[in-house]
């Protein structure tokens, strides 16, 4: 609400970005990542990309406290603020760097921020009024995976055709967090497992703590250990699903953390969110579960990842980030059947194991 007032009135207001063509090197750079942890994981390719093209290059993130913890897994990133600690937002914007890179997908007060940084190159998504406050403003398709989209925004700097797939793993652990999940993995000696997380962004999204905790059961039938992850609006679900035969660490890690015990599974399971793109970016395969969400831009990528979606003709709903109400009980994941979930999860574990 507050964007579509705000932000439209600023962006219509304040005088537009004048076109600029980059004469020299970069040398700094402020990247804007509002949002949750997916668009952060997603975005670290580009980061890759950046530093390769321009190794002395100074790289700083501005972002939130609810997906600053993405990039702790980020060695590139030199410098960290969040948007909500007035101080260090502060020290943000009144800073001056070569470029300033907008990666909000469609609110407007994140490139009202951009345009008002001190730098003769502002690049950002022409989705709405925003546009006018980027020197170099691009387009954004729906029917794109998001690491492409993010990848677009390099256009003004370098040549995209260069560009290659992202290298796997491409978040780093650190060693701190890797140990810590060592002791917390320790009763579960060499077991392969399985990591559940059953969390969503939002109640349409959310498989349900009876499935999982089926899906839990025939896992540890099978000779499988399961962890369940999440943070603390999940642990009642999370000791739902555990039970007495797996282990619970909802609540009990940090986002470091819990990528770290990822990183020692031999599969995820989840629903469309944050911690599926982790464990993409980690080099993890998955069995993702999506409805609402747009599978053509957030569901993960290659042989490694096996995604469940109903394609039911009133999904995938969510538009930008949005998602309405729903008059059919969230169908599109209702419909997802504990038996099919089973089958793929046994399926990859499988083939891993063979």
């Amino acid at each position: 609400m507050v964007d579509g007032i705000l932000g439209r009135v600023l962006t219509t207001l304040l005088p537009p970005s004048a076109a600029s063509v980059i004469q020299v090197l970069p040398q700094s750079l402020i990247l804007i990542r509002p949002g949750g942890i997916g668009d952060a994981a997603l975005l670290v390719p580009v980061l890759h990309h950046l530093k390769k093209k321009y190794p002395t290059i100074h790289i700083t993130i501005l972002a939130e406290r609810r997906n600053a913890g993405v990039f702790s897994l980020i060695p590139d990133v030199n410098q960290l603020y969040c948007y909500d600690r007035p101080a260090e937002f502060w020290h943000a914007v009144r800073g001056k760097y070569d470029v300033v890179i907008d990666t909000e997908q469609w609110h407007r007060l994140s490139a009202v921020v951009a345009r008002l940084i001190r730098s003769p190159i502002k690049i950002g998504f022409a989705t709405n009024e925003r546009r006018r406050m980027f020197t170099h403003a691009l387009p954004y398709s729906h029917d794109e995976y998001e690491v492409s989209s993010f990848k677009r925004l390099l256009e003004p700097l370098t040549d995209v055709s260069e560009q290659t797939e992202a290298t796997i793993p491409f978040l780093t652990i650190p060693v701190t967090s890797k140990e810590s999940a060592r002791k917390l993995l320790a009763t579960l000696g060499d077991k392969p497992f399985v990591t559940i997380f059953p969390g969503a962004s939002i109640p349409e999204r959310r498989w349900g703590a009876d499935r999982f905790r089926a899906v839990a059961a025939a896992l540890v039938q099978k000779g499988y250990g399961v962890v369940v992850v999440g943070g603390t609006v999940d642990q009642t679900d999370a000791q739902t699903i555990a039970g007495e035969s797996g282990l619970d660490l909802a609540g009990r890690t940090s986002l470091a953390e819990t990528a770290a015990v990822i990183s020692r599974s031999a599969l995820l399971i989840s629903a469309d969110s944050g911690l599926l793109h982790v464990a993409v970016g980690l080099g993890v395969p998955t069995v993702s579960l999506f409805g609402p969400g747009r599978a053509l831009k957030w569901a993960p990528h290659g042989k490694l990842h096996t995604v469940i979606n109903k394609n039911l003709s009133c999904s995938p709903c969510t538009t930008f980030g949005t998602t309405p109400p729903c008059p059919h009980s969230a169908r599109c994941m209702q419909e997802i059947s504990v038996s099919e979930v089973i089958d793929h999860c046994v399926e990859h574990l499988e083939h891993t194991a063979g």
